[in-house]
């Protein structure tokens, strides 16, 4: 029975759906299918990094989209701060967007949504209260909230969007209200299901819905979509409970304050921090703007529980307690320059310093690349004279991802007729591909994609597209989205290595000859004053470029001269040093 609400429109909340049999779709790549009946299913970002996650589904006129992620540079992007997905195919057809659904409130899921919804029109936004209220104030950072329409949902209601009916099912992750989607569509029946792990003790007491997942599987599950974060990893996932415990410990032993950085997301690792805090007698002092930001929604939506009142104070009032009476809850567990434990570690936190007794522990996993940006964080905690506890010292993490057996079970119970594995780099799809072999999907029903192309579904079979739409990375700089491309990078990538060689010429237009001696400046190549030798060379060969460069009759062509300056310069330096800087040669008329 359909509940007398003001719903949102397409969304239709009942305890129950009506089961409609899907047939599963196997694969046929002989025949191409007919375009207007057929299902695309196109992942923008999220299959081959970590990171960026988005999914286009697309059939007819109607296209649906899935989460709107970002991602974190390496070493390689100086500079950048965050990666997004390329939306040039949805800023195309953005009047066929019937809506967006967003799976759970992680950055990696979420992140990319100031950026790239006024980009495709402004589409509704459907999801859960938790990742509702996390979406508006991302928003609302960048004074866009009440451009689009954000429709809560709960995890019994039926979505219908042009062609999709979508159905829900709670999943356990390490935040709360992680859902993942069956989407029945004229092609057949898809289950999407990214970020996940079965926990049957979870911190929110609200394990993941097995029942739903079989129905499916009874149904018919055409394809199957997930999370392959973890499939290298033998075994089964580590319960959050048993994390728990490992906190609760760590309190106890602690014999000063516990400064705790974790992701300011990882809402049930913070709930676990508060219960520990709270059965060693401990007050919680807050720190790092995004944690506090989601701590203070969490608290306000009963998303977190506060055991006893008054636990979270100032860090004025902890300087009045004990210090076995504090724990200090921070970001930057993975080593972000900007976060405040990074801040800590500098000496550079307005209001917390590290002092002998403190106990640092570093809850998370690095991702790839973040590694060395951690291990100078965590060095210099304990060169202040803290003890730092991370992942390879303590179990002080469990990862929010499946891993094999989890994996293998989730296939079993959702029998798909095809398999796709996403949400991982290129060798962890390939992973997940081989156990989806090993418990019975036949190896032609098996779809290992890169981002940009094509599965198409339709009655005539399962194929790869031959077409492909444009992807690639998008990076964000500073209030630059997409301003800043791979020449421009590699410019960076130069300058951070070799450094910067200016070279200022006075010619004169009429003669073509220089006027002085050129100016030279140095930045990050060679120290000036040592290298007055070498300096006296390269004015030498500058001179001996312009003076045969630039004669003749007519005007002199400054750009030729700027790009033999460079190329004589630049192999001249590299004979003397084996070093490449970058050359700006700069002239100027008189």
């Amino acid at each position: 029975m359909i509940m007398k609400r003001n719903n949102p429109p397409g969304i239709s909340r009942q305890g129950a759906s009506t089961a409609v049999r899907e047939k599963p779709q196997t694969a046929n790549a002989s025949q191409k299918p007919d375009s207007k009946n057929t299902l695309k299913v196109i992942p923008l970002g999220g299959i081959e990094e970590v990171g960026e996650n988005m999914t286009i589904m697309e059939y007819g006129d109607d296209i649906l989209v899935i989460d709107m992620g970002l991602g974190f540079p390496d070493e390689t992007m100086p500079g950048i701060d965050y990666i997004i997905p390329n939306t040039k195919y949805l800023e195309e057809n953005k009047k066929r967007i019937k809506g967006v659904i967003i799976t759970h409130g992680h950055l990696d899921h979420i992140g990319a949504i100031p950026y790239i919804l006024p980009k495709i029109g402004d589409p509704p936004i459907y999801t859960m209260k938790l990742t509702g209220e996390l979406i508006k104030k991302r928003l609302e950072e960048f004074h866009l909230l009440g451009r689009s329409q954000i429709h809560e949902l709960n995890k019994d209601d039926v979505l219908t969007l042009g062609n999709f009916r979508i159905r829900f099912f709670r999943i356990n992750h390490n935040i709360p209200d992680g859902v993942g989607l069956a989407i029945n569509t004229p092609a057949g029946l898809l289950v999407y299901a990214t970020d996940w792990k079965f926990d049957h003790t979870p911190v929110d007491g609200r394990p993941t819905e097995f029942d739903k997942l079989a129905k499916f599987g009874g149904e018919g599950v055409a394809l199957l979509m997930s999370d392959s974060t973890n499939a290298e990893k033998p075994g089964y996932s580590v319960s959050e409970k048993t994390l728990g415990d490992t906190i609760d410990r760590i309190m106890v032993d602690a014999p000063g304050r516990v400064i705790f950085a974790t992701f300011s997301t990882l809402i049930s690792r913070v709930q676990q921090v508060i219960n520990a805090a709270y059965k060693t007698n401990r007050k919680i002092v807050v720190t790092g703007r995004s944690l506090v930001n989601n701590v203070e929604i969490c608290l306000a939506t009963n998303y977190l529980k506060m055991p006893a009142k008054g636990m979270i104070i100032k860090m004025e009032q902890a300087r009045k307690l004990p210090d076995n009476q504090v724990v200090i809850l921070t970001t930057g567990s993975q080593g972000e320059e900007a976060s405040a434990l990074a801040r800590i570690a500098r000496q550079e936190h307005k209001t917390i310093e590290i002092k002998k007794g403190d106990t640092c522990v570093v809850s998370a996993s690095p991702i790839p690349g973040n590694e060395r940006a951690i291990s100078s964080i965590l060095s210099s905690l304990a060169r202040q004279g803290a003890k730092v506890l991370y992942q390879k010292i303590l179990d002080i993490h469990t990862s929010g991802h499946a891993y094999q057996e989890d994996l293998k079970l989730m296939i079993s119970l959702t029998k798909p007729g095809n398999f796709m594995p996403i949400h991982g780099e290129h060798h962890m799809l390939l992973a997940h591909a081989d156990l989806a072999k090993a418990v019975g999907v036949p190896d032609a029903n098996i779809f290992t994609l890169d981002n940009g192309q094509q599965l198409e579904m339709s009655d005539k079979g399962v194929r790869v597209s031959d077409a492909k739409i444009p992807t690639g990375y998008v990076f964000v700089d500073g209030l630059g989205v997409g301003d800043v491309g791979e020449v421009v990078l590699r410019d960076r990538q130069v300058m951070s290595k070799d450094g910067m060689f200016v070279i200022i010429m006075t010619i004169d237009k009429r003669t073509g000859k220089l006027n002085s001696p050129p100016d030279i400046i140095s930045r990050g190549f060679i120290y000036m004053k040592g290298s007055e030798d070498l300096l006296k060379e390269v004015k030498h060969e500058v001179r001996k470029v312009v003076e045969t460069k630039g004669k003749g009759p007519q005007e002199p062509n400054w750009a030729f001269i700027r790009s033999e300056v460079r190329d004589s310069v630049g192999e001249f330096l590299f004979q003397r040093t084996e070093r490449r800087p970058m050359i700006l040669p700069v002239i100027i008329e008189v």
